[in-house]
Protein backbone atom coordinates (compact mmCIF):
# COMPACT_ATOMS: atom_id res chain seq x y z
CA UNK A 1 0.00 0.00 0.00
CA UNK A 2 2.76 2.66 0.99
CA UNK A 3 4.53 1.54 -2.02
CA UNK A 4 1.90 2.41 -4.17
CA UNK A 5 1.19 5.45 -2.44
CA UNK A 6 4.30 6.77 -3.29
CA UNK A 7 4.91 5.58 -6.83
CA UNK A 8 1.20 7.55 -7.69
CA UNK A 9 2.68 10.83 -5.50
CA UNK A 10 6.02 10.58 -7.42
CA UNK A 11 4.31 10.43 -11.06
CA UNK A 12 2.08 12.95 -10.62
CA UNK A 13 4.83 15.52 -9.04
CA UNK A 14 6.78 14.52 -12.92
CA UNK A 15 3.82 15.20 -14.70
CA UNK A 16 2.78 18.25 -13.23
CA UNK A 17 5.99 19.83 -12.63
CA UNK A 18 8.86 18.71 -15.31
CA UNK A 19 8.47 20.46 -18.66
CA UNK A 20 11.05 20.35 -21.66
CA UNK A 21 14.79 22.09 -21.89
CA UNK A 22 14.48 22.02 -17.69
CA UNK A 23 17.25 21.32 -15.25
CA UNK A 24 16.12 18.89 -12.32
CA UNK A 25 17.14 18.43 -8.91
CA UNK A 26 17.04 14.72 -8.31
CA UNK A 27 16.47 13.91 -4.51
CA UNK A 28 17.19 10.60 -2.66
CA UNK A 29 15.04 7.97 -1.00
CA UNK A 30 12.47 5.22 -1.94
CA UNK A 31 9.45 7.38 -3.02
CA UNK A 32 12.08 9.58 -5.57
CA UNK A 33 12.91 6.38 -7.42
CA UNK A 34 9.44 6.17 -8.78
CA UNK A 35 9.78 10.06 -10.09
CA UNK A 36 12.67 8.70 -11.76
CA UNK A 37 11.31 6.12 -12.91
CA UNK A 38 8.47 8.36 -15.03
CA UNK A 39 10.80 11.10 -15.58
CA UNK A 40 12.91 8.30 -17.50
CA UNK A 41 9.38 7.40 -19.18
CA UNK A 42 8.14 10.80 -20.17
CA UNK A 43 11.66 11.30 -21.94
CA UNK A 44 11.57 8.53 -23.75
CA UNK A 45 8.08 8.72 -24.99
CA UNK A 46 7.80 12.88 -25.16
CA UNK A 47 11.27 13.49 -26.19
CA UNK A 48 12.10 15.61 -23.65
CA UNK A 49 15.35 17.56 -23.15
CA UNK A 50 16.12 17.39 -19.47
CA UNK A 51 19.15 17.27 -16.90
CA UNK A 52 19.63 16.14 -13.77
CA UNK A 53 21.61 17.20 -11.23
CA UNK A 54 21.53 14.27 -7.92
CA UNK A 55 21.71 14.59 -4.45
CA UNK A 56 23.64 12.10 -3.77
CA UNK A 57 25.27 8.95 -4.42
CA UNK A 58 22.41 6.87 -4.64
CA UNK A 59 20.57 10.00 -6.77
CA UNK A 60 23.19 9.69 -8.96
CA UNK A 61 22.76 6.03 -9.73
CA UNK A 62 19.64 6.33 -10.34
CA UNK A 63 19.99 8.83 -12.95
CA UNK A 64 22.39 7.05 -15.08
CA UNK A 65 20.75 3.63 -14.31
CA UNK A 66 17.97 5.39 -16.27
CA UNK A 67 20.05 7.09 -19.00
CA UNK A 68 18.80 10.14 -18.01
CA UNK A 69 21.28 13.10 -18.66
CA UNK A 70 23.88 13.05 -15.38
CA UNK A 71 24.81 16.69 -14.40
CA UNK A 72 26.29 19.29 -11.50
CA UNK A 73 25.72 22.51 -10.21
CA UNK A 74 28.76 23.75 -11.66
CA UNK A 75 27.03 24.09 -15.10
CA UNK A 76 23.77 24.05 -13.49
CA UNK A 77 23.52 26.14 -10.57
CA UNK A 78 20.52 27.13 -10.87
CA UNK A 79 17.63 24.33 -10.93
CA UNK A 80 14.17 24.52 -12.66
CA UNK A 81 12.46 22.42 -10.16
CA UNK A 82 13.81 19.62 -7.27
CA UNK A 83 11.68 16.68 -6.38
CA UNK A 84 12.54 14.94 -3.03
CA UNK A 85 10.86 13.17 -0.50
CA UNK A 86 10.30 13.85 3.67
CA UNK A 87 10.75 11.91 6.58
CA UNK A 88 8.13 14.22 8.13
CA UNK A 89 6.18 17.27 6.86
CA UNK A 90 4.02 19.64 9.30
CA UNK A 91 1.02 21.77 8.24
CA UNK A 92 3.28 24.75 7.44
CA UNK A 93 5.23 22.77 5.33
CA UNK A 94 8.49 21.84 7.26
CA UNK A 95 10.46 19.29 6.79
CA UNK A 96 12.68 16.30 8.68
CA UNK A 97 15.20 15.20 6.10
CA UNK A 98 18.48 13.27 6.23
CA UNK A 99 16.96 9.47 7.75
CA UNK A 100 18.56 8.94 4.60
CA UNK A 101 22.06 10.60 5.99
CA UNK A 102 21.94 12.52 2.40
CA UNK A 103 20.74 16.45 3.82
CA UNK A 104 23.17 18.52 3.67
CA UNK A 105 23.21 17.95 -0.42
CA UNK A 106 19.59 17.82 -0.91
CA UNK A 107 19.24 21.32 0.95
CA UNK A 108 21.69 22.50 -1.38
CA UNK A 109 19.67 20.87 -4.61
CA UNK A 110 16.26 22.52 -3.15
CA UNK A 111 17.49 25.74 -2.68
CA UNK A 112 19.00 25.91 -5.84
CA UNK A 113 15.93 25.20 -7.04
CA UNK A 114 13.10 27.67 -8.90
CA UNK A 115 10.17 25.33 -6.98
CA UNK A 116 11.28 22.66 -4.58
CA UNK A 117 8.63 20.03 -4.61
CA UNK A 118 8.54 16.83 -2.20
CA UNK A 119 6.68 13.93 -3.09
CA UNK A 120 5.63 11.71 0.04
CA UNK A 121 3.05 8.53 1.35
CA UNK A 122 0.36 9.52 3.63
CA UNK A 123 2.51 8.22 7.36
CA UNK A 124 4.73 11.59 6.39
CA UNK A 125 2.17 14.20 6.88
CA UNK A 126 1.93 15.40 10.20
CA UNK A 127 0.34 18.56 12.30
CA UNK A 128 3.90 19.19 13.87
CA UNK A 129 7.47 17.58 13.53
CA UNK A 130 7.74 15.05 15.57
CA UNK A 131 4.81 13.52 15.94
CA UNK A 132 5.15 10.55 13.59
CA UNK A 133 8.88 11.24 12.97
CA UNK A 134 10.19 9.52 16.13
CA UNK A 135 14.41 9.15 15.10
CA UNK A 136 14.61 12.76 15.66
CA UNK A 137 16.01 15.90 13.26
CA UNK A 138 19.36 14.68 11.59
CA UNK A 139 22.16 17.08 11.98
CA UNK A 140 25.69 16.60 9.48
CA UNK A 141 28.50 17.35 11.77
CA UNK A 142 32.59 18.11 11.23
CA UNK A 143 33.78 14.30 12.62
CA UNK A 144 36.21 16.49 15.23
CA UNK A 145 33.11 18.36 16.96
CA UNK A 146 31.23 15.73 17.48
CA UNK A 147 30.84 15.74 21.12
CA UNK A 148 30.74 19.77 21.36
CA UNK A 149 27.81 20.08 19.36
CA UNK A 150 25.89 16.90 20.97
CA UNK A 151 26.49 19.14 24.19
CA UNK A 152 25.57 22.85 23.10
CA UNK A 153 22.58 20.97 21.32
CA UNK A 154 21.39 19.58 24.23
CA UNK A 155 22.57 22.63 27.01
CA UNK A 156 19.90 24.95 24.61
CA UNK A 157 17.58 22.68 23.05
CA UNK A 158 17.45 20.27 25.85
CA UNK A 159 16.16 16.24 24.32
CA UNK A 160 19.11 14.29 23.56
CA UNK A 161 21.33 13.86 20.67
CA UNK A 162 23.06 10.53 19.64
CA UNK A 163 25.62 9.79 16.71
CA UNK A 164 24.06 7.45 14.22
CA UNK A 165 25.91 4.33 13.88
CA UNK A 166 26.27 2.47 10.77
CA UNK A 167 24.34 -1.26 10.57
CA UNK A 168 26.57 -2.99 7.77
CA UNK A 169 29.98 -1.70 9.06
CA UNK A 170 31.67 -0.95 12.14
CA UNK A 171 31.72 2.58 13.38
CA UNK A 172 29.28 5.54 12.52
CA UNK A 173 27.42 6.54 9.44
CA UNK A 174 29.83 8.68 7.62
CA UNK A 175 28.23 10.70 4.65
CA UNK A 176 28.77 11.07 0.95
CA UNK A 177 31.30 14.52 2.60
CA UNK A 178 33.10 12.37 5.30
CA UNK A 179 31.26 13.74 7.90
CA UNK A 180 29.24 11.89 10.97
CA UNK A 181 25.26 12.28 11.75
CA UNK A 182 23.63 13.01 15.13
CA UNK A 183 20.20 12.02 15.78
CA UNK A 184 18.75 14.69 18.24
CA UNK A 185 15.42 14.06 19.56
CA UNK A 186 13.48 16.53 21.14
CA UNK A 187 10.44 17.65 22.64
CA UNK A 188 7.85 20.90 22.90
CA UNK A 189 10.16 22.65 20.07
CA UNK A 190 7.68 25.06 18.10
CA UNK A 191 9.85 27.75 16.33
CA UNK A 192 11.39 25.94 14.37
CA UNK A 193 13.00 28.69 11.92
CA UNK A 194 14.38 30.16 14.98
CA UNK A 195 15.54 26.46 16.49
CA UNK A 196 17.52 25.75 12.85
CA UNK A 197 19.33 28.75 12.68
CA UNK A 198 20.34 28.32 16.10
CA UNK A 199 21.75 25.01 15.82
CA UNK A 200 23.30 26.19 12.55
CA UNK A 201 25.63 28.75 14.63
CA UNK A 202 27.10 26.37 16.38
CA UNK A 203 30.40 26.04 15.15
CA UNK A 204 31.23 22.32 13.59
CA UNK A 205 27.20 21.99 12.49
CA UNK A 206 27.38 21.76 8.83
CA UNK A 207 24.16 21.38 8.09
CA UNK A 208 20.44 20.28 9.74
CA UNK A 209 17.95 18.10 8.57
CA UNK A 210 15.08 21.23 9.04
CA UNK A 211 13.98 22.50 5.98
CA UNK A 212 12.11 25.22 7.07
CA UNK A 213 10.01 27.65 4.25
CA UNK A 214 11.43 26.06 1.49
CA UNK A 215 8.91 23.68 0.30
CA UNK A 216 6.33 25.02 -2.99
CA UNK A 217 4.38 21.76 -2.76
CA UNK A 218 3.51 18.47 -1.41
CA UNK A 219 1.93 15.70 -3.01
CA UNK A 220 0.82 12.59 -0.37
CA UNK A 221 0.04 9.63 -1.81
CA UNK A 222 -2.93 8.23 0.20
CA UNK A 223 -4.29 4.89 1.46
CA UNK A 224 -7.15 5.30 -1.10
CA UNK A 225 -4.87 5.32 -4.29
CA UNK A 226 -5.49 9.13 -4.76
CA UNK A 227 -2.89 11.89 -4.24
CA UNK A 228 -3.74 14.77 -1.97
CA UNK A 229 -1.59 17.80 -2.94
CA UNK A 230 -0.84 20.68 -0.58
CA UNK A 231 0.78 24.39 -1.35
CA UNK A 232 2.94 26.09 1.32
CA UNK A 233 0.79 28.73 2.98
CA UNK A 234 0.93 32.38 2.35
CA UNK A 235 2.09 34.56 5.16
Amino acid sequence: MEEEAKQKAGYMAVDNHVQNNQALGIGSGSTVVYAVERLAKRVQDENLKVVCVPSSFQARQLILQHNLHLSDLDRHPELDVAIDGADEVDCSLNLIKGGGGCLTQEKIIAACAKTFIVIADYRKDSKSLGEKWKKGVPIEVIPMANVPVTRAIVAKYGGNAALRMAVSKAGPVVTDNGNLILDWKFSNISNWKDVNVGIKMIPGVVETGLFINMVERVYFGMKDGTVCSRDRPSH
